[in-house]
C-alpha cells in the first residue's frame, strides 16, 4: 500500500489532470457552438464569444470548487452544523476527534444531513478546510463502532486528499451539465435563424453537447471507485476494526431510500451511492464502467476478510 504523501501527490498530480481535462472540455464546447452559433471561424469579422465564455466560466468555477466547494455542497444538501445538545450529535464529534487524531489532523467541521437514509461524506481542498457530514438516518441506526468505521472511512478520504478531487469533480461536473443545456437552447435557436454552413458542423455541436454531460460523468465515476476501496483499506488502519465499517456498509446496503437531497453530481462523493442505482450493486464490466462505487458485496468480502488475515 502507498504511504500517505503518495498517495497525497498522486491525488494532486489527478487534481491537476482532471481539472485540465474538464477545461478542455469545456473549450470543446465552447468551440462546437461558436461554429454553430456566431459562424467564427468560418465567418468573416466574427468573434468566439461562446469559447471564450466557456474558458471564463470553466476557470471561474475551477477557482469556486477550490475555495467554496465544500461549503456549496453542504447547502446544496441542506447540512446543519452539529448541536451540541444532541447526544448523536456529541457521539458523532467525540468519534471525529479519535478518528482525527488517528490520523494525525486536525477536527474537521462536522455537519448533520437532516435524511433518514443513512450516508456520509466528507469534503474540502485539505485538512484545514475539510468538513465531514452524516445523516441523521446514519446516526440512528448504526452503533458506535459501525459509526466510527464510517467516520474512520471519510477522515481516509481527508488523509488522502480525495477530498479536493472529489469537491472539484462535483462543481465542474454541475457546470458541463448546466452549459450543456444552455448549449441545446443554443443550438435549437441558431438553426432556425441560420440556413448556411456545413452540415457537419451542426452535427458535431450536437454530439459534444449531448455527450458532454456523460463523458464528464464517466470522469467522475472513475475517480470515485478505485478511492473507496482505498479509504476502506486506510479506515481499518485509523480504526483498527474492520468489521465495524463492514457492518456499517452491510447496514445502508440493506437500507432502500435514496437520499433525498443527493444529486449525480454529488454522488460520488458519499461513502455508498445515494441513489441507490442498481448498477452501483453489480459486479459487471458495464456495471463498472457506469457506477459511482464499487460493488457493496465486494467491499464488505474484503473487509471481512481482511479481519480473518
Amino acid at each position: 500500500m502507498l504511504n500517505f504523501y503518495e498517495r497525497q501527490r498522486r491525488n494532486r498530480r489527478q487534481t491537476w489532470l482532471l481539472m485540465a481535462g474538464f477545461v478542455a472540455l469545456f473549450l470543446l464546447l465552447g468551440i462546437a457552438l461558436d461554429l454553430e452559433v456566431t459562424g467564427f471561424p468560418l465567418e468573416e469579422g466574427s468573434v468566439p464569444l461562446l469559447t471564450l465564455g466557456a474558458l471564463a466560466f470553466s476557470g471561474g468555477l475551477s477557482a469556486l470548487s477550490y475555495y467554496k466547494g465544500g461549503d456549496l455542497i453542504m447547502t446544496t444538501l441542506m447540512a446543519m452544523p452539529i448541536d451540541e445538545k444532541n447526544e448523536e450529535h456529541r457521539q458523532f464529534r467525540n468519534i471525529a476527534t479519535e478518528m482525527s487524531l488517528a490520523a494525525g489532523l486536525c477536527l474537521p467541521r462536522l455537519y448533520v444531513i437532516p435524511d433518514p437514509s443513512p450516508n456520509a461524506l466528507a469534503t474540502g481542498r485539505d485538512p484545514a478546510h475539510a468538513t465531514i457530514a452524516i445523516t441523521h438516518g446514519a446516526l440512528v441506526l448504526l452503533d458506535r463502532e459501525e459509526t466510527q468505521g464510517v467516520i474512520a472511512h471519510e477522515m481516509s478520504h481527508i488523509a488522502n486528499r480525495d477530498t479536493l478531487l472529489m469537491t472539484m469533480v462535483a462543481v465542474l461536473l454541475g457546470g458541463v451539465v448546466m452549459m450543456a443545456d444552455w448549449g441545446r437552447r443554443s443550438l435549437y435557436f441558431s438553426r432556425r435563424d441560420r440556413k448556411d454552413g456545413p452540415p457537419w458542423l451542426a452535427l458535431i455541436a450536437l454530439l459534444l453537447v449531448a455527450f458532454s454531460p456523460l463523458l464528464s460523468r464517466l470522469l467522475a465515476m472513475a475517480v470515485s471507485r478505485q478511492r473507496e476501496y482505498l479509504a476502506d483499506a486506510t479506515a481499518v488502519e485509523l480504526s483498527r476494526n474492520p468489521i465495524g465499517l463492514a457492518r456499517a456498509l452491510e447496514k445502508i446496503a440493506a437500507t432502500q431510500s435514496p437520499l433525498r437531497r443527493a444529486s449525480r453530481g454529488t454522488a460520488h462523493m458519499f461513502i455508498s451511492d445515494p441513489l441507490r442505482r442498481r448498477s452501483d450493486d453489480s459486479s459487471s464490466k458495464l456495471a463498472d464502467l457506469f457506477s459511482t462505487h464499487p460493488p457493496l458485496a465486494q467491499r464488505i468480502a474484503l473487509l471481512r476478510g481482511h479481519d480473518r488475515m
